[in-house]
């Protein structure tokens, strides 16, 4: 089957002409940044920017999922990590003066007590305790736990 090549009248659209070794482009991360932000962008769509870079769309998509992926690392990192506090309150001093002063001794001895309860293992801090002392045990039970 014979085609014939000179009857095709339609004008030829595109043309690529690749030349060299045709290696992988190689995109600086201020590149990939700057393309991942046009796809953030109103009415803008992942298939048009990388349409309009030379990519294709899955490179982008990865593209986004790995600048994400660090986001996500690099703030957990950075972020602080919060335990649930409970307050116990002092409660109202009753009628007679013995009773106030035992309570008045109790709440003084337990005034500025912390305490740390990690997997079944409680750790009671004085007030006054020493800042250094206080970090190498809170270390320490990281470290175990």
């Amino acid at each position: 089957m014979d085609t014939d090549h000179s009857a095709i009248t339609e004008p030829v659209r595109r043309l690529e002409v690749f030349t060299g070794a045709g290696r992988r482009r190689t995109w600086s991360a201020d590149d990939k940044a700057r393309i991942i932000a046009e796809t953030l962008q109103d009415g803008e769509t992942v298939c048009s920017v990388a349409r309009r870079h030379g990519l294709s769309p899955q490179q982008l998509f990865g593209w986004r999922r790995q600048a994400r992926q660090t986001a996500e690392a690099s703030t957990e990192h950075k972020a602080p990590k919060f335990v649930p506090a409970v307050v116990e309150t002092v409660p109202p001093p009753g009628d007679m003066l013995g009773r106030q002063r035992k309570r008045a001794r109790r709440v003084d001895r337990i005034s500025g007590l912390i305490e740390v309860e990690i997997e079944g293992m409680t750790v009671r801090i004085g007030r006054g305790a020493d800042a250094r002392t206080v970090a190498a045990v809170l270390r320490a039970l990281k470290v175990s736990a």
